[in-house]
């Protein structure tokens, strides 16, 4: 059997030596004559699967001492009422970035707990560029400052990080974690869902500083509660535990490439090349502001729309999967996170080639 080139946005294409470990660890791990899937969340085996994993996503993303790392479940979205609930304290506000259908989202739940101030949208753009900072209308006495730096749908995407002051800045990091260096220590929290650069679905990573801790409203519910999560490691419940074990499989995946430098490299030269030929084609077209283009989620529309279909029968044909965009959007999406290689961009430039050939 072959393997296709699956350009999903999420659940995304995992590293294959992973799913092979996966499958050989499956009925057996390490001897213990059961699968992860099985074990006790409390059982020495699980627990060192665990703290392993935390250990080297500490190790990945340069996380300090000074934070706390919570494997949690319920995705990212699950975040945007946690989030407020933890941060807002007594404070009555907290401030957002609205770039896109997932910023929205966000804004919309945490109108919930409090006020929110849209310090800046790009929506009269169409979501196709990132206000300039200068132009933000931030409140030195919010509680946080929330943003978003990738727009996985829209594929948007920040190239700097926000200057957020003595305000806790918050990020939203599903599409992009692990896709390139960050510097953790600008940030109060950093969450991320699992099923695009670090495993399958079901878990979302909360990275936050310790001193955030604590501050949850009385009536936030205790899976919700970081404090609560931080000191039981993760295992107040029975928490995701292969998706965990999985994540923990990635990460060791990633540190044979070479880490998050080389893995941004390599992501950056996918990203360049694609967009490049794209831009070179008069057949196809990308919306987005070029210096705020996605790394991670490259939409690109045809010259015309009555050949969608088509275009997605023949890629479908070519092992080249999932390429349809999101229904919000149209057009398509190729979504080329870490575990996408090299080759996929390459066999997608072709087809696109010669689509835009038999049909230009």
């Amino acid at each position: 059997m072959s393997r296709a080139f699956n350009f999903c946005a999420g659940p995304a294409t995992l590293p294959e030596p992973v799913l092979k470990q996966a499958r050989d660890e499956m009925l057996d791990w390490r001897g213990t004559g059961m699968s992860v899937m099985e074990m006790s969340h409390r059982s020495d085996e699980f627990v060192a699967i665990a703290e392993t994993a935390e250990k080297d996503l500490r190790e990945l993303a340069g996380i300090s001492d000074d934070y706390a790392v919570l494997f949690m479940q319920g995705g990212a979205s699950s975040q945007f009422s946690t989030i407020p609930l933890n941060l807002l304290g007594d404070k009555t506000s907290a401030d957002y970035v609205n770039t896109g259908i997932w910023s929205k989202k966000a804004i919309a739940e945490a109108k919930r707990y409090g006020d929110v101030n849209v310090v800046a949208s790009s929506e009269d753009s169409g979501f196709t560029t990132v206000p300039e900072q200068a132009t933000w209308n931030t409140n030195a006495d919010a509680a946080y400052l929330h943003y978003t730096p990738n727009e996985t749908i829209g594929g948007l995407e920040f190239d700097f990080t926000p200057d957020s002051g003595d305000v806790p800045l918050v990020a939203d990091m599903s599409s992009t974690m692990l896709s390139r260096p960050v510097d953790v220590s600008r940030y109060g929290l950093i969450y991320a869902g699992a099923q695009k650069n670090i495993g399958p679905s079901g878990l979302v990573v909360v990275i936050i500083r310790k001193d955030l801790l604590g501050k949850a409203r009385k009536e936030t519910p205790t899976m919700m509660n970081y404090q609560v999560i931080a000191d039981n490691g993760s295992m107040y419940n029975t928490p995701a535990t292969y998706s965990w074990y999985l994540a923990g499989l990635v990460f060791k995946w990633l540190k044979e490439q070479g880490g998050v430098k080389a893995m941004g490299e390599i992501n950056y030269r996918k990203a360049r090349k694609l967009y490049d030929f794209i831009d070179a084609n008069d057949f196809y077209a990308n919306p987005i502001e070029p210096r705020f283009r996605s790394w991670m989620n490259v939409p690109f529309t045809l010259a015309d729309d009555a050949l969608n279909d088509e275009f997605l029968k023949g890629a479908d044909a070519r092992g080249l999967l999932n390429l349809k965009g999101h229904r919000s959007v149209g057009g398509m999406r190729a979504s080329i996170y870490n575990a996408m290689p090299e080759a996929g961009v390459d066999a997608l430039i072709q087809y696109m080639t010669e689509f835009a050939k038999e049909r230009g």
